[in-house]
């Protein structure tokens, strides 16, 4: 019930998130997500009374300074035509990632998974994590779809086509992803689980961002210097904050030691 009802949770968060990839880019709006885990630790902290030891709050610092470092050297949104995007999906180097995405995928799935799953935590991610090649790119896309699908008079028959695929591509990835997320947080601990699967999560998502909408072609050398830089900060944040949930650090030199001495 636990584990069904946080994998839930996680899929909500998500949601919330590619609702949030229709107004800015996805490079900035992926990271960002680690202010979640920021505010999910301080809440437990300060509700549930939860310890937070110095490893947590350097890990909150962490993440507060990359994070301001990304929203600093983020690129501008840039408005995309339908028209545009339907030239972009069937751009020869996305077709070909998402192709090898798909055969990974599916190798990973049928044949890994079964026999791997419940004893490397890193199978389910990459599943997990490869989905967010798909979810992203089609959450985004039918932000700018569903102008033409849903404006006055009759829809335009190759955006109502167009939209109904990337619903449901949209669809069956979140319920792909929600369904390993539960298998992961059987098996794994889910601190350990969220703080690798939102590293390669990110990753993922903005090396099929980048490859899809272009978005990177608006920043400056300077700018994807400081935004790599941002990025790697936030997720050292996220992972030192997800860490010191399992650990146990204390200044007090030990009793035998004492003794000994």
């Amino acid at each position: 019930m636990y584990v069904s009802l946080n994998g839930f949770l996680v899929i909500i968060g998500q949601v919330g998130n590619f609702l949030a990839y229709n107004l800015a880019p996805a490079v900035i709006v992926t990271p960002l997500g680690a202010l979640g885990v920021l505010f999910g630790a301080v809440l437990a902290s300060w509700i549930l009374e939860e310890h937070l030891n110095i490893l947590g709050k350097l890990g909150c610092i962490i993440c507060c300074c990359g994070s301001v470092v990304l929203i600093i050297h983020a690129p501008k949104a840039v408005e995309t035509s339908r028209e545009e995007l339907e030239e972009r999906l069937l751009d020869p180097v996305f077709v070909t990632y998402i192709l090898l995405v798909v055969l990974l995928l599916i190798t990973l799935i049928v044949w890994v998974a079964p026999a791997h799953g419940t004893s490397n935590i890193m199978v389910y991610i990459a599943i997990c994590s490869l989905l967010g090649s798909f979810t992203v790119p089609s959450s985004k896309g039918l932000g700018l779809v569903a102008h033409d699908v849903f404006s006055e008079g009759p829809p335009n028959s190759r955006a109502l086509a167009l939209f109904l695929v990337l619903l449901g591509v949209l669809a069956v990835s979140i319920l792909i992803q929600f369904f390993f997320i539960n298998k992961a947080l059987e098996c794994f601990s889910s601190n350990i689980f969220e703080a690798i699967y939102y590293v390669t999560f990110t990753s993922t998502v903005i090396f099929a961002s980048a490859l899809l909408f272009k978005e990177w072609t608006e920043l400056t050398v300077t700018d994807s210097l400081a935004m790599l830089c941002g990025l790697v900060t936030v997720c050292v944040g996220v992972i030192l904050l997800r860490i010191s949930q399992e650990t146990v650090i204390t200044w007090k030199e030990k009793e035998g030691q004492k003794k000994t001495d």
